[in-house]
């Protein structure tokens, strides 16, 4: 859909656009660590007002977390993908000052559908997984409109 021939080079170019406007990863204080075609990792250091009145990460932001690496990483093909519904599953808390790292990757794409898991740690520790179900709306991301 788009004319950028080199995979790894619209995967970056994907990103930088979608990025631009990316006002709720950014807000989060989230970084967009590196994108390849179907891959993404985005960390996001713990802050204060991200904790809940357990003193633990608010697991709401764990997932804003993994879903903003799944739609970096479904997204790097070059046509504008959304998800369609997720799961995640929280196995660890983390904690003020922890930085956590999502690691995006495709697991299936079938027409216009998409599979997609991502893994959030703290260090070597998981903290969550993440299962994406996207679904392309067949319009190039470079061609959006921001």
């Amino acid at each position: 859909m788009s004319e950028v021939a080199d995979p790894m080079a619209l995967a970056t170019a994907c990103a930088e656009t979608m990025w631009a406007s990316d006002r709720a990863s950014q807000s989060l204080g989230m970084v967009l660590e590196s994108v390849t075609p179907g891959r993404a990792r985005l960390s996001m250091a713990v802050r204060p007002d991200m904790v809940n009145g357990h003193d633990l990460c608010h697991g709401g932001l764990i997932a804003a977390l993994a879903d903003s690496a799944f739609a970096f990483a479904c997204n790097s093909h070059g046509t504008v993908t959304v998800a369609s519904g997720f799961a995640v599953e929280i196995l660890e808390p983390a904690r003020l000052g922890d930085l956590l790292v999502a690691d995006a990757r495709e697991v299936a794409v079938r027409g216009r559908s998409g599979v997609y898991d991502v893994t959030v740690r703290c260090g070597e520790k998981v903290v969550a997984e993440f299962r994406g179900r996207s679904r392309s709306l067949g319009r190039p991301v470079l061609e959006e409109q921001r």
